[in-house]
Formats: C-alpha cells, structure tokens, sequence
C-alpha cells in the first residue's frame, strides 16, 4: 500500500474509532442524563404511549388510564385517571403529562409505567407473544373504609387538617387523609386551556388554602398537649417516676427555672403534686413543663428522637422532619415539653407516637406501599414490617396506656369512646400565631385495644378551625370524633 493510501485508511480508522467512542459515551456515559433531559420527548412519549399500571387499595384500582386525542401537537396517547381523586390525593400525587408526577405516581414511576428492570422477563414474555406492554401495579397498605372515615370528618369539619392511622403492630399506614386537597385527574392532560388552568388555581398564589400540601406528612404544628404522652415516657424510662399513681413533686403555681414566669394550666384543674394518670387526665401544663425541665434539654431530646422526631420519614413519600430543639435553657425545655415553643411534628409523628405507646413501646416504621407486582400480578417486591426503634420499655408502655385509657375514659377524650373497645387517647390545643393571637390547633392522637389485647389501629388528627376553643377540650370535640370513626371504620374492617 502506497503511503497517501495509508494515510487515507489510517485516517478512516481513527474517524470510525472516533464514532464508536462518541456512540459509547452518548449509550453509556451520558445514557441517563440524555433520558432524564425535559427536552427529550421520547422519553414522555414513550411513557404515555401506554396505560400506565394501577394503585390498589383493598385489592381495587384507585387510578386509571384514559385515550387521548393525537391530534394536532398532542403525541401523548393516555393520560391518567383518578377514582375519588381529592381524597387519594395524599396517598397517589399526580401524574400529569404537562407538569410531571410526584408521590408514589413518581417514585414507583418504574413500575407502573413499565420501564422498571424487574419487569424485563414480563416486558419480553409480552413482545414474544405479541401483548401489548404494560404497567405493574403498586398495592398500597391503605384501608379504603379508614380513608373514607378520614376523609368524611375532615370534609364535614371544614376547617385544613389530616388524619393519619397506622397499624402499630407492622408500621402499615392504614389512612392518610389531607383537607383541603385536589383531584389529579383536572391536570392529568396538557391542554393549555384546561389542564394548564386547572393546575394554576390549586398552586398556593391563587388558592391561600393550598390544597397540594400534604398536610398529613409535609406540615409540621406545634403539637401542643399531645406531646405530654412524650414527656411521660421520658419520665417513666428516665426513673423520674415510676407509676402512674404516685405524686408528682408539682408546685402550684410552677415558676419556670431562671425566670419569674409562671408556667399556666388551663382553667382551675388539680395540678398540685398530681399524679402522672390525673395530670394526663387533665392536662395539667405545670406538671409536664417542670417534668420537661428537671430531666433536662438532652434527656428530653434523646427520648423525642426515639419516637422518631428530628428525622425525616420515608413511607416511601418523604415525610419532613418533625422538631424537638437542642442547646435549650430550662424554660424552654419545659415548654417544648408540652408541645409549645420551637416543638413542632406532623401528623404522621404524632401517629407514630400512638402507635409506639399501643404496641408495648416497640415502633414500627410507617410505610404504605405492600408489595409491587407486574401486570399478571406476579409479585417483584414485598414490604416487610420493620422496626424503627424501642421508645419504651412495655412495663412503662402499659403504665402509659393505662394513663391515656384514663384520659378516654374519664378525662377529656371521652367523645372517643367505643362501645366493647379500650380506647386510649390524648388530647391537645396548639397555640399558633404571635401572642396566640390565631386560632388554634385542635389534636387528638388515640389508639384502639381488643378484647384479645391486640390493637389493630393508632390514630392522630389535628384541625385548624375558627371554631376551636382555648383550652385542652377543643381536641376532644373537634378531633376525637374523628378518630373514633376512623377506629371504628379499620375494628369493623377485620370482622
């Protein structure tokens, strides 16, 4: 080979070595962020070009898929759909063709749009025989009766809240509720004069009330006297003190240390030296805020992380942090020891804390999705029940239930009340606004016990509504109902 002949191959050679380099790079390398890119509309196309797979409660779809019209700039076959949008809302998110997906509709995106690895064999089982390709299906832990009652309390209430029940023996999240919501299904599309409308009037500019926040996971309150069952537990597994029925070293009035302030109870309730049931029972803010402080800030603190404060959750929806402050003075603790100054949790932490006290002290992390499977059902993935931590030791768990039995049964949460049911309980007003100048958060967080000991259900609800008093008993008129229908809705399920 003369040498311009050489010269000529060896420089085909290096183009061809070039090419493949660059063809490698763009399929390997550069695979993922080219897929991921929004400007790449294969990817969306490809993922509307089928039904996507279902959300399941109690063994029936929650979602669907519906045909769109291809015609003009629209390339997007189907688009989603949603049985009781508004109340699944919480649970599902959205999965909408022009704004995206979130929630479970975005972190099972895999799954339910076909494209997960685990569904190889399924996906080319289909191509071989000629079926078309489909979704798998995320099955939820949700209890369809739990939700309803969650839903319907919240609605007739009126007022923003959410309702959150877990079952304390598995860490399974039965209801998930969040009031004001939206329906998913008015933005599925990406028409401009509809979906894109439909979606702007729910974001919080245009609509103060905000229906897209999940307030059962994303909005922490101040837990106000809900936070005593805390406090408690702390003393109890601290040595404090070691019975529910032993007088507490309470002065009336309790001036906080380092300060001329005296801590307040609401109204004129036997706070002096009471024991732990009684200052349960009625919710004596002396009692529990100078517990708070002679344990001090660490100890405090150390018995709030157990329960699961200070740590986001992941159900596997991302859930914020709930707070219990470090580096505080001893007025300070003594306050966030009743559920007041920088203390604040979700609904779902105060569940989590009903569900530790109800299963012996043992907590169960949350979750609510059960198992993933394909589109023939055959299952990829199943949730195991895990536990969290051990808040408690079941001694001083079973003093702590004995207490909030009291509360249901003799104190401010009576309105829980179930007929042939132990119900345990507490209730609890948040102050909110400077100077408590806005209306309150009304809280109750409860537990059911069967005659068989076992308890199948822990509940937490908390309501911001004009209509709420300044004082411990709001939550057990505004809450408590609620829960105890949600309780009732999960007891009657199982029979």
């Amino acid at each position: 080979m003369n040498k311009p002949l050489r010269r000529i191959a060896l420089f085909c050679g290096l183009l061809v070595l070039t090419l493949l380099l660059r063809d490698n790079w763009l399929q390997y390398v550069k695979a993922d962020g080219l897929k991921d890119d929004p400007k790449n509309r294969r990817v969306t196309i490809a993922r509307y070009s089928t039904p996507r797979g279902d959300i399941i409660v109690d063994g029936n779809p929650i979602t669907g898929s519906t045909e769109t019209s291809t015609s003009g700039l629209n390339d997007l076959k189907y688009k989603r759909t949603y049985k009781n949008g508004a109340m699944w809302a919480p649970v599902t998110g959205y999965a909408s063709q022009a704004f995206g997906a979130n929630q479970l509709e975005s972190i099972e995106d895999g799954i339910l749009s076909g494209t997960d690895d685990r569904l190889f064999f399924r996906n080319t089982l289909d191509m071989i025989t000629g079926k078309d390709k489909s979704g798998g299906d995320v099955v939820t832990t949700l209890n369809e009766a739990a939700q309803k009652a969650a839903w319907s309390g919240l609605t007739k209430q009126g007022g923003k809240g959410a309702v959150v029940a877990l079952d304390p023996s598995t860490g399974k999240i039965l209801a998930l509720a969040s009031y004001p919501s939206y329906d998913p299904s008015t933005f599925a599309g990406n028409s401009t004069s509809t979906d894109a409308k439909a979606w702007q009037k729910l974001q919080k500019k245009y609509d103060p009330n905000d229906p897209m926040l999940n307030r059962a996971l994303r909005e922490t309150y101040p837990p106000g006297s809900t936070f005593k069952v805390v406090t408690a537990a702390a003393a109890l597994e601290n040595n404090l003190y070691s019975s529910a029925d032993t007088a507490t070293d309470s002065p009336l009035p309790y001036i906080m240390k380092g300060t001329t302030t005296e801590l307040k109870n609401e109204g004129n309730i036997p706070c002096k030296n009471a024991t732990l049931r009684e200052a349960l029972r009625v919710s004596c803010n002396s009692v529990f805020g100078k517990i708070g402080a002679d344990l001090g800030n660490a100890k405090m603190l150390a018995e709030a992380k157990k329960f699961g404060f200070d740590a986001e959750q992941f159900t596997p929806v991302r859930s914020s942090a709930s707070v219990f402050s470090d580096n505080m003075n001893s007025s300070q603790t003594a306050l966030s020891s009743i559920g007041q100054f920088n203390t604040a949790a979700t609904p779902l932490q105060m569940a989590m804390v009903a569900s530790a006290v109800a299963n012996d002290g043992k907590l169960m992390k949350p979750y609510m999705v059960d198992k993933l499977q394909s589109s023939n059902v055959d299952t990829i993935a199943q949730t195991e029940p895990q536990e969290l931590s051990q808040p408690l030791s079941s001694k001083n768990a079973q003093i702590l239930q004995s207490m909030m039995e009291t509360v249901v049964k003799d104190g401010t949460g009576k309105k829980a009340q179930i007929d042939g049911v132990t119900v345990g309980g507490k209730t609890g007003t948040a102050q909110h606004g400077v100077a408590n100048s806005e209306n309150p958060y009304a809280w109750f967080l409860s537990y059911a016990k069967l005659p068989d000991g076992s308890s199948p259900v822990a509940v937490a609800v908390v309501i911001e509504d004009s209509s709420a008093n300044r004082d411990d008993i709001s939550g057990g008129g505004l809450a408590a109902p609620i829960a105890k229908s949600v309780m009732e809705a999960v007891i009657n399920s199982k029979k």
